[in-house]
């Protein structure tokens, strides 16, 4: 299996849950979209939201960098507009856009400020840019082991380009000019085995950069299997949601 196929295998189980649902159809409702507007999700995915939009009335279009992502995409949703691009040179006209939106990418991204340049270039004036993230650094994970724990998961955060963009949303969208900035805090809660191969994921991970041990590895991946299997695990994620508008 490729790592986009098992990356897109977790965000699938992920986006699945009530609460994923909700911040979806919450961010959807920030864009403030009439029917027939343009929206771009870039760093789409599997289109999920793509298709979500459209189904809303929005003329949507999804950028992804990931030629495996785009292929997904196309292949679930035939009849919407996929584009392989970076989120710093979109495939998009000055002022194409009425809507902006980016789920689950700055984290990944080496120069948030050029694509947020974008996100202005092809915004009309009035446009919506709503940004969502994950803050690597501030999982919260139950365990017997809370030392270990945080090794784990700031091991994690480390190897990423940007783990703490969610949290400089509003700093970042202020520097790039934009207006009516807002920022709400969710928090997804994951009690149930489909995250287990998120959580094995990070340990390993850790493990690749010499954080942690094998041994403690293991130790730490058998515990949380376990508490899958029991019906004990325990997973928070902080979620950021900011909102902005193009002046």
């Amino acid at each position: 299996m490729s790592t986009t196929n098992g990356l897109i295998r977790i965000l699938d189980a992920l986006d699945a849950s009530p609460a994923a649902t909700a911040l979806r159809s919450r961010s959807y409702d920030l864009l403030h979209l009439a029917p027939g507007e343009t929206v771009a999700d870039v760093g789409c995915g599997a289109g999920r939201a793509v298709a979500e939009l459209t189904e809303k009335g929005a003329r949507a279009i999804g950028v992804d960098l990931d030629e495996e992502m785009i292929a997904t995409a196309g292949r679930r949703h035939p009849e919407a507009d996929f584009r392989l691009a970076p989120a710093t040179a979109l495939p998009l006209a000055d002022g194409e856009l009425t809507g902006y939106r980016a789920d689950k990418l700055y984290h990944v991204l080496d120069d948030a400020a050029q694509a947020l340049r974008e996100a202005r270039r092809t915004l009309r004036p009035g446009g919506r840019l709503v940004l969502l993230g994950q803050d690597w650094d501030t999982f919260v994970i139950d365990s017997d082991h809370p030392g270990l724990t945080r090794a784990i998961v700031h091991a994690r955060a480390d190897l990423m380009p940007a783990p703490r963009a969610a949290r400089r949303y509003r700093n970042l969208l202020l520097d790039a000019g934009f207006d009516q900035v807002e920022v709400e805090a969710h928090t997804g809660l994951f009690t149930d085995g489909a995250m287990l191969p998120f959580l094995a994921g990070l340990a390993h991970a850790a493990l690749d950069s010499g954080a942690i041990t094998q041994e403690a590895h293991d130790t730490w991946t058998a515990e949380q299997t376990a508490r899958a299997e029991r019906g004990r695990l325990f997973l928070a994620v902080p979620m950021f949601v900011a909102s902005a508008t193009r002046p």
